[in-house]
């Protein structure tokens, strides 16, 4: 369960949402490692950007983090490389959904600030002004103190069909700058999304929103008793893991799968509306990428090695080769280790038929990418054949691997940069750039970065067996089972 880092005050709890697969930004976008923990519009994740973007502690509580168990430990590093020390990180252990996810936040909120107030983010929307996203908050904050279940519509700046719309209501007398909703409309044709926009009545539906606790507790409770009443169980017999809250999966499993705008939001009459301007974009497609990419003067968004002649409107981006096009409108072309996507741009979304099509076909390209991320960095396949492969591993600093053994393969390990602790056996050994050691078949050993920078180094595998789960772990810090 939640711990709280201070006393109970007004204090805006942030919860970022992070359970998201992301695949319609395939192949850069996967399910082991969707689009919010990829820099996709700047130097910072999307999940880092939001948690930047709350930060300010003269306003904001520490955020509680709400993800899979997948998805962890690389949250955890992005958050500690961000510097940020969240709240918790509450592990999911079945998907069901934001109004579950909410539920379970706010009850653990509610255990140590009953009456406080949780603003609700997804992880991977990007706001281009962070000055007037605060303003919003603030606005939506003092409508959520008094009473309301607030939610902030974006201004259209075209007739979107691909977002669900706001109508407004009556302005609130007691919250200059807040609405009454008067109506939630689902995803518009392209006439009716142009009746909405010349009207001036409407607004994009952002899926942010900020929620007194209490009311948002007994709203819920009213509509969606079941799901309340499975979502305060879950966190009654939540357990720490590490640095992490895991909610009880047969409790969390109890509740229905619903969105928190069908469960409250479209039944209650106290939901409100805050209109803003603050450039955002929820990053639901490459064409969204487009959109707010730095364009040049023909219109292309172009990242990485790229080579552009005769090319307009188009968002080309390299991962790792160099990408030369010629002669192309409208298109997207996305570059990665394994895997390249080639489509006009206004058919990109078509992309999750191809992810469904790799699904079908039992191919990893959907799930994973060619670096694996694991609690302790990373590694990544650099050549394989028969008999041997050979891998490039990252270890951050500080971290080491579990003690393990392996039946099959025997290990060479070459130090490219930093500095290792070799465990071999009952010996210990300090390896620096350029040296090397040998792991034999069935030695126990374990891999440790002592040293300030990344440790990374090449290993060759040979053996007659070199699937992942050749491994016998005898200890491990992470408390991992099944994974390496």
């Amino acid at each position: 369960m939640a711990t709280p880092s201070t006393s109970s005050t007004r204090r805006i709890h942030p919860v970022i949402l992070s359970g998201g697969s992301g695949t319609r930004l395939w192949p850069l976008s996967r399910r082991a490692f969707p689009k919010q923990l990829l820099p996709l519009a700047g130097e910072q994740t999307l999940l880092q950007d939001t948690a930047l973007r709350v930060s300010d502690p003269a306003l904001f509580a520490p955020p509680l983090i709400l993800c899979n168990d997948a998805h962890r430990f690389i949250i955890a590093e992005q958050l500690r490389t961000a510097g940020i020390e969240p709240q918790a990180i509450a592990l999911e252990p079945v998907a069901r959904n934001t109004a579950p996810a909410i539920a379970a936040a706010a009850a653990m909120v509610a255990e140590f600030d009953p009456e406080g107030i949780i603003l609700v983010l997804p992880s991977d929307h990007v706001i281009r002004n962070p000055a007037a996203f605060l303003e919003a908050v603030q606005i939506a904050a003092a409508a959520a103190a008094a009473g309301a279940l607030t939610t902030f519509g974006i201004l259209p700046e075209h007739p979107e069909t691909g977002f669900g719309y706001i109508r407004r209501g009556e302005a609130l007398a007691h919250t200059p700058g807040a609405s009454a909703v008067a109506e939630f409309v689902e995803k518009p044709d392209s006439t009716r999304a142009q009746e909405f926009l010349d009207s001036g009545e409407y607004s994009w539906n952002s899926g942010m929103f900020v929620f007194p606790v209490d009311g948002l507790l007994s709203e819920l409770g009213r509509f969606e008793p079941e799901l309340i009443a499975a979502c305060r169980d879950a966190v009654a017999k939540s357990t720490r893991d590490l640095t992490f809250t895991r909610l009880d999966e047969r409790a969390f499993a109890d509740s229905p799968s619903i969105s928190i705008d069908h469960a409250l939001m479209e039944k209650t009459d106290r939901a409100a509306v805050v209109t803003a301007d603050i450039g955002w974009n929820d990053i639901g497609s490459w064409a969204a990428l487009w959109e707010i990419g730095e364009r040049d003067e023909n219109a292309n968004v172009a990242s990485g090695d790229v080579i552009l002649r005769d090319v307009e409107s188009s968002y080309v981006r390299s991962e790792r080769r160099m990408i030369a096009a010629i002669g192309v409108r409208d298109m997207v072309i996305v570059e990665t280790d394994d895997a390249i996507l080639v489509s006009p741009i206004d058919r990109a979304q078509e992309v999750k038929e191809i992810v469904a099509e790799l699904d079908r076909a039992g191919r990893t390209e959907s799930d994973l990418h060619p670096r694996v991320y694991r609690p302790w960095g990373s590694y990544e396949g650099v050549a394989e054949g028969d008999r041997f492969q050979v891998k490039q591993i990252i270890v951050t600093p500080g971290q080491k691997l579990s003690l393990q053994m392996h039946h099959h393969r025997a290990e060479h390990w070459i130090v490219v940069q930093g500095t290792a602790r070799v465990t071999k056996g009952e010996d210990e050994t300090i390896l620096t750039e350029n040296q090397s050691t040998y792991i034999p078949i069935g030695v126990t050993h374990r891999l440790e970065n002592p040293g300030s920078l990344d440790l990374i180094l090449i290993e060759v595998q040979s053996g007659g067996y070199l699937g992942e789960d050749d491994i016998v772990r005898f200890e491990d810090v992470y408390g991992r089972k099944d994974r390496s």
